[in-house]
């Protein structure tokens, strides 16, 4: 009998331990408080058909919340393998670097921190990361967790329940597509990620998904662009290397070009 009762304890204590595993309790996310599956599925269709850059793709598109969770995937096609299968990963990549080098006006206390806060999309981290730059090897230090990238099953990808969801993704993307979400307030609340086609078109696109949310509250916020409107904004200020290599930034936050690049003073100014 006790033996039975010792069986029991540790069947309900491997059970429960399994389902902290497999993902995170509803109470523990702030995903309540951000745009819904299809709020996201939405405002994705709608800039990927008004953004007609680079390939003209459909695209993947991810929102974390602030502590990096997953809280929607959604894609711009008639299914899942309408848009590039590698990118829907990418997507979450993007969204967790905007949220975990962003800031809002809360980082600053005793002297230090970002008063006005301070946003960094992707794009902007293409330069620094190369060698040479500021923030060279970034792109190494928190790696993807493959366990909840690729979880099944396959064909609720990109859905209202895609296996991401309720997990946390890592990883680190610098490249154009990522963008921190910011409230009424300018509070940081999450970000977005957005890939399927050239770096350069998943910026525009992220970027319009994010005003159609009403998360670019980004007036005031500190950025590196040098465009108060846009202070995220993707750079261009790359100058051929005569020495090889990647070229050279200006300000040291460039981001190359691409095919049929879109001129990024274009798109939408943030809000107060």
């Amino acid at each position: 009998m006790l033996n039975r009762r010792l069986i029991d304890t540790a069947v309900t204590a491997f059970v429960a331990l399994a389902g902290l595993a497999g993902g995170a309790k509803a109470d523990d996310t702030s995903c309540g408080s951000l745009p819904s599956y299809s709020a996201l599925k939405t405002a994705l269709a709608s800039a990927t058909s008004t953004e007609t850059s680079g390939l003209n793709n459909q695209m993947w598109a991810t929102i974390v919340d602030r502590d990096g969770y997953v809280c929607a995937v959604a894609f711009s096609g008639t299914n899942r393998g309408a848009q590039w299968p590698g990118s829907r990963v990418i997507s979450a990549q993007k969204a967790n670097t905007a949220n975990a080098f962003s800031l809002d006006s809360t980082s600053k206390s005793a002297g230090s921190g970002q008063g006005s806060g301070l946003a960094l999309s992707t794009a902007n981290l293409y330069s620094a990361v190369n060698p040479g730059g500021s923030l060279y090897g970034l792109q190494a230090s928190n790696p993807v967790d493959t366990g909840v990238a690729y979880k099944g099953p396959s064909s609720n990808y990109g859905a209202a329940n895609d296996p991401m969801v309720g997990s946390k993704i890592g990883g680190v993307n610098v490249f154009g597509g990522g963008l921190a979400l910011y409230a009424a307030g300018k509070a940081i609340v999450g970000a977005v990620g957005v890939s399927g086609d050239t770096s350069c078109a998943d910026h525009d696109i992220a970027w319009r998904v994010r005003n159609l949310l009403g998360l670019d509250h980004l007036g005031g916020v500190g950025g590196v662009s040098g465009d108060a409107d846009r202070p995220d904004n993707i750079i261009y200020d790359i100058t051929p290397n005569p020495n090889g290599g990647t070229g050279n930034s200006t300000g040291g936050f460039g981001h190359p070009k691409c095919i049929n690049t879109a001129n990024p003073g274009n798109l939408p100014p943030v809000q107060p």
